[in-house]
């Protein structure tokens, strides 16, 4: 369902049901609260961690025919499956138009809310609607241009085009680390297989200070 704020919480278990949150910008955790109480209701498993617990994550998808109910988009539970498999608790998912405001304050959201790594998928590329970047940009506070490139590099070289051609950006705003990728398959898997390790690093680091 569409919150007040203008964007989805989808539900990070993965059953296609969104969670009705009103997402200002100090309610990650209302959201979090709220998966947990829907996962526990039904008896099911959130995206748990499957090992040691690396830190908190958020998804954003930019996706225009999801937001407006056209399609369920699979990239938010893929993404969260992955991120489980790499040791993070998912808070949850949130799906959002190819508006740049609309994707700045999903980001700021997560940024407020204390997640350690949050992830936006799509929204990269060359189109009209591709602002991810532009939105992502003033919220960075250092860039990390290692992980932009060594996303691009290694999109290329599995064959996902749109990863390799990515205008994603990646870097730091506040404690918590901002990656953004491509939303195909391809570069999705790639992208998570190339992040997060790079993401461990960053954020024991972050931890530190």
């Amino acid at each position: 369902m569409t919150s007040n704020s203008g964007f989805q919480v989808a539900d990070p278990v993965g059953d296609g049901a969104d969670l009705d949150v009103d997402l200002d910008p100090a309610d990650v955790v209302a959201a979090d609260a709220a998966a947990r109480a829907s996962a526990a209701r039904e008896g099911r498993a959130e995206h748990e961690p499957t090992g040691d617990e690396v830190g908190r994550a958020l998804v954003v998808v930019v996706d225009d025919r999801a937001t407006h109910g056209e399609v369920d988009s699979p990239l938010g539970p893929l993404v969260g499956e992955l991120l489980a498999e790499a040791g993070f608790h998912v808070d949850a998912t949130i799906v959002v138009s190819g508006d740049e405001v609309e994707i700045r304050n999903a980001l700021n959201t997560a940024v407020i809310g204390g997640v350690d790594l949050v992830v936006s998928v799509g929204g990269v590329g060359v189109g009209a609607r591709d602002v991810a970047p532009e939105a992502t940009e003033p919220l960075l506070d250092r860039r990390l241009r290692g992980i932009e490139e060594a996303v691009r590099s290694s999109g290329l070289a599995a064959g996902a085009t749109d990863g390799g051609l990515s205008r994603g950006l990646a870097g730091i705003s506040g404690q918590t680390l901002v990656v953004n990728i491509a939303d195909s398959r391809a570069a999705v898997r790639d992208g998570m297989a190339t992040v997060a390790p790079l993401a461990k690093y960053v954020i024991s680091n972050i931890s530190e200070f």
